[in-house]
């Protein structure tokens, strides 16, 4: 498979996975959130994460499509974002400590996202 058919396989894989899961957050903030506590408001609370699988089955495609080369530069640019993400989370964890807000696990995802787009694009203009 060519690399144009395999990125262009991989958006359409993935973003179908993610208004799947846009559409399910939706229904599941608008019905959960006004329902009792209990097992049935955890589970509708919790059904985001099923599309979230759709989206990792599409990623782990990608890699197995990728060339040796483009998969080791992916892997190690998400290495190094990984890296960064651990580093400045483990500091914020300090300076919560010193009296600084506390944050929602949802923002290790987004640093981690930034900062691998962040790497890849350093990295794609330094390769130039």
């Amino acid at each position: 498979m060519l690399e144009r058919e395999a990125l262009k396989r991989y958006r359409i894989e993935l973003g179908a996975a993610m208004l799947v899961y846009a559409a399910t957050l939706f229904g599941s903030i608008s019905f959960g959130k006004p329902m009792e506590p209990g097992a049935a408001r955890t589970l509708l609370l919790l059904s985001p994460a099923i599309p979230l699988v759709l989206a990792i089955w599409a990623i782990v495609r990608q890699f197995g499509r990728m060339d040796e080369f483009v998969r080791l530069r992916s892997l190690e640019n998400f290495a190094i974002a990984g890296a960064v993400t651990a580093g400045l989370t483990f500091t914020y964890g300090f300076l919560e400590g010193a009296g600084f807000p506390k944050l929602s696990m949802f923002w290790v995802w987004g640093l981690m996202g930034g900062t691998w787009a962040a790497v890849a694009g350093v990295r794609c203009l330094v390769s130039r």
